[in-house]
């Protein structure tokens, strides 16, 4: 065999692994022993588990729980006892003592039972119980609304809009969340790309290296010109800049994974060498139109803003029927047995309406009800200006999920066609390799091929990348929870 012809050979031997196209790209993704897959459901969890964003928001569903205590806590039954005692020069003037027990209801009926004691030379008549009691007497009765708060009230609106609060928490949560995680979907997927790209371009520095050395070597022993080491250097320095600039970006790209990585101690976590990104799956149904319609649905009525305006509704509509309830009257009715069913001394009586009672009436309205027509008025107002929103923001949020899904089935087809380019250069670049063996051929035009194929083995990586990129922003787009359809 000649000395060129071995030249040749050697060239063709050490390109080969390059010309390989898709096949060379599998490889890539084919992980040492040392390494340990890191799928994105596995980012997922971690992030869901020990963030410390994640932990925050969950003090959003405590806050709404403390609130709805807050509210509840209206309707605490309720223990009272006044005590008012006057004596000058040796006399005791008056004293009143009153202890009573509330039971504030969700009805409007509040039952009210005490016991009050009353004495002195100067008592008031209206307060005056009799001395055969012991100057002591127990009242047992309710007190009912017949015109404003019958239907509702302060308190009762309160809660109900506190309830609806812990929803608007719920699905604040939601939001937060995904928000945090289509961040760290773009971040890990921008890490799979520079972590295969750098391992693309460390196998075409090392081919390039010896492929300088070898030729080098035989320049040498006059197997090849000088010329020849000279463009054989300059590609291997070409690949080394390569290498070097996709180096930077796979180590911030590592930094920024970091970002999100904490253990179960709050302990910040640094990315493992050891660690690596993999495509776990391919979903094609995404690209479907029955899920695209799924996912529109899925916004419609799921989507954490669209939710919280409506829920925003509610509370409003809460708001505007107790304004409409300030437009009644006041009417409030007060009854209380007295020493019914049981007196001081413990005897017991039966029930009798008509003696032995306390009954009160409280009338009050407001002659031109300006403020409480201007506060119904401000409630409808504020009901009309929130459906605009919703309207507006629905229609937005239909409107991004019809983009980014276009988007989505865009790179798809770029995708596709990527591959097939990436194929095609495999095969011009093995065409030039023949040519070099028939002597038709140079290093430098194996050069040119070569560089070609590696652009379109690393815009693959990219492509890939930016599909599942899209894949995540779609799911955050519909307002799916923590970006999965699982």
């Amino acid at each position: 065999m000649t000395k060129p012809i071995k030249f040749l050979l050697l060239i063709c031997w050490l390109i080969a692994p390059s010309a390989k196209g898709q096949d060379s790209l599998d490889s890539l993704h084919r992980l040492p022993d040392s390494v340990k897959a890191f799928t994105l459901d596995e980012f997922y969890t971690t992030i869901l588990e020990f963030h410390p964003i994640v932990k925050q928001t969950r003090l959003l569903r405590e806050t709404a729980q403390a609130e709805i205590r807050l509210a509840r806590g209206a309707f605490d039954p309720k223990i009272e006892t006044k005590f008012n005692n006057k004596e000058f020069n040796g006399k005791e003037y008056y004293s009143k003592w009153n202890s009573s027990l509330s039971l504030p209801s969700w009805f409007p009926i509040d039952p009210k039972i005490g016991i009050e004691q009353n004495t002195g030379l100067y008592i008031d008549p209206e307060n005056s119980v009799p001395a055969a009691d012991k100057n002591r007497q127990i009242f047992t009765g309710i007190s009912l609304p017949l015109g404003r708060g019958l239907f509702t009230d302060d308190r009762r609106t309160t809660l109900k809009t506190a309830k609806v609060f812990a929803q608007i928490a719920e699905a604040e949560q939601i939001r937060l969340i995904n928000k945090i995680l289509l961040e760290a979907a773009k971040d890990y997927w921008q890490w799979y790309f520079s972590y295969y790209n750098y391992r693309l371009m460390q196998r075409n520095v090392r081919v390039a290296s010896e492929i300088f050395e070898r030729v080098k070597l035989n320049a040498v022993h006059g197997e090849a010109s000088v010329i020849d080491t000279v463009q054989a250097k300059i590609t291997w320095i070409q690949r080394s800049v390569e290498k070097q600039e996709a180096y930077l970006e796979f180590i911030n790209s590592g930094i920024r994974i970091s970002n999100y990585l904490w253990d179960n101690a709050s302990h910040a976590i640094q990315l493992s060498p050891r660690i690596a990104p993999v495509l776990q799956y391919e979903n094609a149904t995404v690209l479907q139109l029955a899920t695209l319609e799924s996912l529109r649905e899925q916004a419609k009525e799921n989507h954490p803003e669209l939710r919280k305006l409506n829920l925003k509704l509610n509370q409003l509509d809460f708001e505007k029927k107790l304004a409409a309830e300030y437009l009644k009257p006041r009417l409030d009715l007060n009854y209380n047995f007295l020493n019914q069913p049981v007196t001081p001394q413990g005897k017991w009586n039966t029930f009798n309406f008509n003696r032995n009672y306390k009954f009160g009436l409280d009338f009050s309205i407001p002659v031109f009800l300006r403020k409480e027509r201007a506060k119904y008025a401000q409630a409808k107002i504020k009901i009309k200006g929130t459906n605009y929103e919703l309207d507006q923001t629905e229609r937005e949020i239909i409107n991004q999920v019809n983009t980014v899904f276009n988007q989505l089935k865009n790179t798809n087809i770029i995708l596709s066609q990527q591959k097939t380019m990436v194929i095609n250069y495999e095969r011009l670049l093995k065409a030039e390799i023949l040519n070099l063996e028939n002597g038709e051929s140079d290093l430098f035009k194996i050069n040119v091929q070569q560089e070609k194929l590696i652009q379109s083995q690393s815009k693959l990586l990219k492509l890939k990348s930016e599909y599942e990129k899209l894949k995540a922003q779609l799911y955050w787009a519909a307002g799916v929870q923590n970006l999965s359809m699982k």
